[in-house]
């Protein structure tokens, strides 16, 4: 859905894009700047949103005045596709919206080219830093949101069925396969004894195709992915974890060589574990304790992502001391997945976002533009100097 919100929101997009004027900033003088487009941007993007991520990019790209290449995830090309026949369709000219297909080399001709300014990046951590490095190198700008581990503080004085609620849907909806899923949940003071119902509650949701009517969650992406998170679950074990709900035997009718792993929750995590070091990209949610909102916003800011996170409570003062003391981009208040509007930009930080403009909003505007910037004289009365001027225009 916020991929269409944001092509409503580049229909209006020219407001964003006005340059600045200052007349008389000496005698005879004025200053403006002007807001341009780049030339060629171009996109790359992951499977688990393959509609969604491209409409963060060449919308803003081609709205701003650039053209742009979009290499999708070879995993699921099509939507892309059929993005571009719609685009066809709205009367968009050939040439300006460019799709190429293809793996490492297709990555590699994208950050080496040189007509290529600028380069919009959404996947794994390993991924992303190694296109932030190679375009770099090619002084090409670069956004590249990666991985996450996003974190939700349950307090006690929080409302129950609402939070508990918010709680299973962010953790295991599209399977947990999304940047902005809330895979770790940290229990404050007596809201542990939450856990069981919490357990209940992702017992009702159903695991299916996700084309079957009333399927909450579907499939993984694949075979390999399905091993990583049933391995990441049995370290977990092993490490200490409690298994309370474990969805690793689950069996659909009629895909029993489905990719499917069942919501799975795992309690009495420690943050030394490599269930919660590393992104399981799966529908695992990892409980933790902490007595105190200190010790809950202290774990947080210690772990290295920084895409979002968000506090259940019913206290304002509360909390606003989790707004104001949390080191990560995005933060939810009774919010559990806190992406904004495009309006706004998608503020990942730290370990999550390599760069220095987010997507869309003005913030993605300003990644798509650079500015030119024209100071000029017109004096008056012409008349010749005797001496050359050696002094800065404005002094004079």
């Amino acid at each position: 859905m916020i991929g269409f919100q944001v092509v409503e929101h580049c229909c209006s997009i020219p407001s964003l894009q006005l340059g600045e004027t200052l007349p008389n900033v000496a005698k005879d003088m004025d200053t403006y700047s002007l807001t341009l487009p780049l030339g060629v941007t171009a996109g790359i993007t992951p499977f688990n949103f393959p509609a969604m991520i491209p409409l963060w990019m060449f919308p803003v790209a081609i709205t701003c005045g650039n053209t742009s290449i979009i290499k999708p995830s070879e995993r699921d090309p099509g939507a892309t596709m059929m993005l571009m026949e719609m685009l066809n369709e709205a009367g968009c000219p050939p040439g300006v919206v460019n799709v190429i297909h293809g793996a490492h080399d297709s990555v590699n001709f994208i950050c080496d080219h040189p007509d290529i300014k600028a380069v919009s990046f959404v996947g794994s951590d390993q991924a992303g830093k190694y296109i932030y490095e190679r375009a770099g190198r090619n002084g090409k700008r670069v956004q590249s949101n990666m991985g996450a581990k996003n974190h939700g503080v349950v307090m006690a004085d929080a409302n129950k069925e609402n939070t508990l609620n918010q709680l299973a849907g962010a953790a295991f909806g599209a399977a947990g396969q999304r940047c902005m899923a809330l895979s770790t949940a940290i229990f404050v003071g007596e809201a542990r004894n939450w856990i069981p119902d919490l357990v209940e509650r992702a017992k009702t949701l159903k695991v299916n195709a996700g084309h079957v009517p009333g399927t909450d969650l579907g499939p993984v992406i694949s075979p390999q992915s399905k091993e990583r998170i049933h391995s990441l679950i049995q370290s977990g074990i092993d490490e200490g974890a409690k298994c309370v709900l474990d969805g690793r035997g689950i069996k659909v009718p009629n895909y029993d060589k489905g990719n499917f792993v069942g919501p799975t929750i795992l309690t009495e995590v420690k943050t030394t574990m490599k269930c919660y070091t590393e992104e399981i990209f799966g529908p695992v949610l990892v409980c933790l304790s902490a007595e105190t909102i200190d010790e809950a916003i202290e774990m947080i800011n210690k772990n290295p992502y920084g895409n979002g996170t968000a506090i259940f409570t019913t206290n304002g003062a509360t909390a606003r001391k989790f707004v104001n003391q949390i080191d990560v981009g995005q933060v939810g208040v009774n919010v559990p997945i806190p992406v904004p509007l495009p309006m706004f930009s998608f503020t990942g930080t730290r370990g999550s976002f390599l760069g220095d403009q987010h997507f869309y909003g003005k913030q993605g505007v300003k990644f798509y533009t650079q500015t030119k910037t024209v100071t000029q004289l017109w004096r008056e009365t012409d008349v010749s100097h005797t001496r050359a001027a050696v002094a800065m225009p404005t002094m004079k």
